[in-house]
């Protein structure tokens, strides 16, 4: 169990907009955890009623007390009122996008739910551990969140009293069994002064970490949960989920799918019938009661609510009849608290940590550091008390501090303020920063006129802007490092076409790698030379990389004659022959992670060759911890920018495209998605729902039109929950042959004609990771692919590689279609900067990105907070003076006086 995702704010809104639809919410409203009230003008993104029961919590000094509150109650506590008296608490915030409430979702797995519908001991069983749960999050809430005081809210107040109301819901939106509960935390709180002033939401939002590891923890580790499991016979796979229950989620979610569909055809029917009228929540109920009903056989036109869970229990049985069977008990057994390695755990808990600083350039807090030691003691396989397991979790934090470095002096830094960095971190950004500059020599780049001349032998119609002669030129030079940087669509593939040619020219090879197999062969095939996925490279150079006993990546460079671990036979040396002077290109070189970066270092050191680093760091990321473009790019003598757009049909969304990837700050991020807003590139939702249905739409839209479309998402979940409802309306029209099919990933059915993607590179059939392939045919044995850009590029996988390495295709996050160009391109949305900036650059002649607000100047706030990025942290100093930057920021627990951010500061953090 955990509390997933960060904490939904909801906001005041227009004409106190959102007091009135969180107390609609609150009262009628039901929603999955991924619906949230971030908009400026508070319109929750909720569809779905259903019962709902509410208690408000007090939570003063530590000690809990509840009572109900009535609709016009909860009105004034979300207005900052004291519900009982009707007094103002503190000062009244008026603007529209002033936080009223913290919602946070106590939201676990769905075999959970599941698992309490099959059983009424189990739904009782579960209802407690959720009730201690919410008692643990409240009472940390009011003990480790603080208010502020002061001119610019310098100082830290410690909290007395905070107030949080809890609503219980039973279902999904789509009616289907999703237990889970909503905290939400008023933001006006009771300081250890006796005054009443606003939570500090910088510290609630991190500690948000905290309240996720304690619901895995709890989930995992709580006795009386787990016995109540083990007598029923159930167990908790590594994952968290219930074993013998997990396969049963992929069939309800897909029906959810198909039940948001239905709602949204029959909303739009009734809408029809009802010119200029909106339905009201009865109209909305009985809509959601008959979307829920229709296409089940043998089930009534409307929902009877009173036998909706026997229907649910009906439909899990036919799914799986072994349910009907009484299970045998097992035992619950645990491992020794006494047996716990409390070294290991603390690694464990710095490699959690760490792994989740890839966004803060490799930083993170001691909130994150407890997190880590909470989820490595949820995973121990322990089952023991809270209280038992709180003097272990202090064992593994303090452990862990040996793991770290500490990247301010200053004594009692916050705990939410991330100035601590795994050690091993520290120490590659160090490195390779030194090994890149100590590689670093100048040369001397290819004659222009001899660059020119090739490009116009290799096309006559096509000429080299000045920035791609340049790159070109700087490439086939004999600089060590050179860094060509260029927005998407700038041209880089043409560059490095001719730059192959010139190196050739002069008995130079080219080397083309890139850190996905995909841009690899893109790459290769537009160039028309060799290419490979780094590590690929490296792997035939003796690196070899395996997961550590804490869940670290562990790196190893054999020399021949070495044993192959992988393999138990000798290793013989590399097979691809790189000579002194040879160029290494690495193409996406924005995707390229520090440990790939230090282990590609060694190549270079190892056969003299040289290297050229071609990206553009404002795409995505690495998984890893990015950084290594950037330092490459410091180091480099030869830099070249590549400032023209080709890719764009229409001159203006070129120069659009360029200030969407600078933009910074929020009056020029406002500013831009005012005008985004205005030109037509934003489309608004009114609920999540809505959004994944103008994505379907858009996609049926540029299929009967003939062109090619990118659907970009934020999350894996809401590209395969698109992909469903794609399918199943395909299906309906009769465009999908659903008399074979095959498994895919997670058991999803795939037919012929689907649009599906690969996600594993295979060399027996040829196919790459996030390939996008039309299904062709379906055997018992196999399945034949073609390729979605090239219907002359056929491959055939095995059933087995499908039902683990295949799935709908249909949408994708940004990582699936980064390096693709498609004529249209929509962008979904809770995307971060580098996700929206990605996606509005894959379509040719259409960018649209879909926001979630309740009007367009909502929807251009949203937008503008997305654009805001991350500084660039590639250096320790750069990750000091951001986390310098941060403490300044945060309230202090005394008196001093703050300074302001010293202009080498400001200089450092800039790109």
């Amino acid at each position: 169990m955990r509390v997933r995702g960060g904490v939904a704010r909801w906001k005041r809104g227009q004409q106190s907009h959102g007091v009135k639809q969180a107390v609609n919410y609150a009262f009628s409203g039901v929603c999955d955890a991924a619906l949230t009230a971030k908009t400026a003008d508070g319109v929750i993104a909720a569809a779905g009623y259903a019962d709902a029961v509410m208690t408000r919590y007090i939570v003063e000094n530590g000690a809990i007390r509840d009572d109900l509150l009535t609709r016009d109650q909860l009105k004034g506590w979300v207005d900052g009122l004291d519900p009982l008296t009707g007094d103002r608490r503190g000062r009244d915030l008026e603007s529209p996008v002033a936080d009223l409430i913290l919602d946070a979702t106590i939201n676990a797995p769905k075999s959970f739910s599941i698992a309490a519908m099959l059983d009424p001991d189990l739904a009782t069983a579960y209802e407690d551990l959720q009730d201690r749960l919410r008692d643990r999050i409240i009472k940390l809430w009011q003990s480790e969140l603080n208010a502020r005081r002061g001119q610019g809210g310098a100082f830290r107040e410690d909290l007395a009293r905070i107030e949080v109301v809890e609503l219980r819901h039973e279902r999904s939106r789509s009616l289907d069994p999703h237990k889970h509960r909503h905290l939400w935390l008023n933001v006006k709180v009771q300081g250890a002064d006796g005054k009443w002033s606003n939570v500090d939401t910088r510290v609630a939002l991190r500690f948000q970490n905290v309240v996720n590891a304690e619901g895995d923890l709890a989930s995992r580790t709580d006795p009386a949960w787990i016995s109540a499991l083990a007598v029923k016979g159930f167990t908790l796979n590594e994952d968290g989920e219930i074993t013998q229950l997990q396969h049963l989620v992929r069939p309800l979610s897909k029906r959810s799918a198909q039940i948001e569909a239905n709602k949204l055809i029959r909303t739009a029917w009734w809408k029809q019938q009802h010119p200029g009228q909106e339905p009201s929540h009865e109209v909305l109920n009985q809509i959601d009661r008959w979307a829920w009903a229709t296409g089940r056989p043998n089930k009534p036109g409307d929902l009877d609510e009173d036998n909706w869970a026997e229907l649910v229990r009906e439909e899990l049985a036919a799914a799986d009849p072994a349910l009907r069977l009484e299970r045998s008990p097992i035992d619950a057994s645990s491992a020794s608290i006494e047996d716990l390695d409390i070294e290991l755990l603390a690694a464990k808990a710095i490699v959690d940590a760490d792994a989740r600083s890839t966004g803060t350039g490799g930083r993170f807090s001691l909130m994150d550091v407890r997190a880590g030691a909470l989820r490595a003691l949820a995973a121990s396989g322990v089952i023991a008390e809270r209280t038992e397991l709180a003097t272990i979790a202090e064992q593994v934090m303090a452990a862990s501090r040996a793991l770290t470095v500490t990247l301010l002096d200053e004594p009692d830094v916050q705990a939410h303020v991330k100035s601590r960095m795994a050690t091993s971190t520290a120490a590659l950004k160090a490195t390779i920063a030194n090994r890149i500059e100590a590689l670093s020599a100048p040369g001397i780049a290819a004659p222009v006129e001899e660059i020119t001349g090739i490009a116009h032998a290799l096309d006559p119609e096509r000429v080299l802007d000045n920035d791609q002669t340049d790159g070109a030129s700087a490439i086939a030079g004999t600089a060590s490092v050179v860094a060509i940087t260029g927005a998407a669509g700038a041209g880089k593939t043409t560059m490095l076409k001719v730059a192959v040619s010139a190196l050739r020219r002069h008995g130079r090879n080219m080397i083309i790698v890139a850190p996905t197999k995909k841009a690899a062969s893109v790459a290769g095939r537009e160039t028309g030379t060799a290419a490979s996925s780094l590590h690929q490279l490296l792997h035939d150079y003796g690196w070899r990389w395996s997961t550590g006993i804490a869940g670290n990546t562990e790196w190893k460079l054999l020399q021949p004659g070495d044993t192959d671990p992988t393999t138990g036979q000798h290793y013989q040396g590399p097979r691809t022959r790189i000579r002194p002077g040879d160029r290494i290109v690495v193409d996406e070189a924005g995707m390229l992670d520090l440990e790939a970066a230090n282990a590609l270092i060694e190549i270079i050191h190892r056969t003299g060759a040289t290297v050229a680093v071609v990206g553009d760091d404002y795409q995505a990321l690495p998984v890893g911890h990015s950084g290594a473009m950037a330092l490459f790019r410091r180091s480099a003598f030869e830099k070249i920018e590549l400032t023209e757009i080709h890719r764009f049909r229409d001159p203006e969304w070129a120069h659009m495209s360029a200030r969407i990837r600078f933009a910074n700050g929020p009056t020029e991020t406002q500013n831009l998605a005012g005008e985004l807003v205005r030109a037509g590139h934003v489309r608004v939702a009114n609920s999540e729902v809505e959004a994944q249905q103008m994505m379907v739409n858009e996609w049926f839209g540029s299929s009967r039109r003939g062109e090619s479309i990118a659907l970009v998402t934020a999350t894996h979940s809401e590209a395969q929950a698109i992909c469903d409802a794609i399918q199943a309306r395909r299906i309906a029209s009769g465009d999908l042959e659903v008399d074979r099919s095959a498994t895919g990933q997670s058991g999803q059915r795939v037919f012929v004609g689907d649009v599906v993607q690969t996600r594993r590179n295979d060399r027996a059939s040829g196919v790459e990771n996030r390939q996008g392939w039309v299904v062709r045919n379906i055997s018992e044995t196999h399945l034949t692919l073609v390729s979605t850009s090239d219907s002359s590029n056929l491959r055939r996988v095995t059933t087995e590689y499908a039902n683990s390495h295949l799935h709908l295709g249909y949408a994708s996050t940004v990582y699936g279609v980064q390096g693709e160009t498609t004529d249209r391109s929509v962008v979904g949305p809770g995307v971060d900067a580098a996700g929206l900036y990605v996606g509005l650059t894959r379509g040719r002649t259409k960018n649209e990105v879909v926001v979630i607000a309740g009007t367009p100047q909502g929807a251009s706030s949203e937008l503008a907070a997305t654009m805001q990025r991350q500084a660039a942290e590639e250096t320790l100093q750069k990750s000091r003076a951001a986390a310098r930057q941060e403490m300044i920021r945060a309230a202090r627990a005394d008196s001093l006086q703050t300074v302001g951010i010293d202009q080498d500061i400001a200089s450092s953090l800039s790109r």
